[in-house]
């Protein structure tokens, strides 16, 4: 699988201390524990939107992470595949302002507590989020399918949005006001 190649599938969480468990017995070991996130997408009127494309700036924990993703990958099949660079960043606060100088805006944002496990070949990665609790499989596409069959997940329970998406689903179903996928947001609205 190519290094700037993301594949994967997201799947709804039930039970986290079940899931936990079952990563456990099957041989996964936590790498992060929970740990809040913090995303920021960022956008020119829509410009990277209207053709599939992301660039977000993420605060994990200490750690503040710049990505680009986009579609230019085929997206036949049941996992999600798109195109992704991403970089380290030393000083969000700095990156803002570039990216402002640019002539980028906020376009998004949303928050979640994240862990993450990992079994050497892939990632398994538990988002707590203020419209649910959902998991993502990272990695290659058999080594997904069966990392969900060993996690009881059933290929039709994948999941191929993005949390923008998702948010945005949720936001139709539940009539919600809120802008931004921010506990304080769906909280307050």
């Amino acid at each position: 699988m190519p290094a700037n190649r993301e594949v994967e599938i997201k799947f709804r969480i039930d039970n986290l201390q079940h899931l936990a468990t079952g990563l456990q017995a099957a041989g996964f070991r936590l790498i992060t524990p929970r740990t809040h996130e913090m995303n920021v997408l960022y956008d020119q009127r829509a410009k990277l939107r209207r053709k599939g494309a992301l660039l977000r700036l993420r605060e994990y924990g200490s750690a503040w992470t710049l990505t680009y993703k986009d579609r230019k990958v085929s997206q036949k099949g049941r996992h999600k595949t798109r195109r992704e660079f991403e970089t380290q960043i030393k000083s969000g606060d700095a990156m803002v302002q570039v990216l402002e100088a640019l002539g980028f805006r906020p376009s998004f944002r949303y928050e979640k507590y994240r862990s993450e496990w990992s079994d050497a070949v892939g990632h398994v990665v538990v988002d707590e989020t203020p419209i649910g609790n959902f998991g993502e499989i990272e990695g290659p596409p058999e080594w997904i399918d069966s990392t969900a069959l060993r996690l009881n997940i059933p290929i039709e329970s994948y999941i191929r949005e993005s949390y923008t998406e998702l948010f945005m689903a949720w936001r139709r179903k539940t009539k919600s006001k809120a802008s931004d996928m921010t506990f304080a947001s769906i909280v307050q609205k």
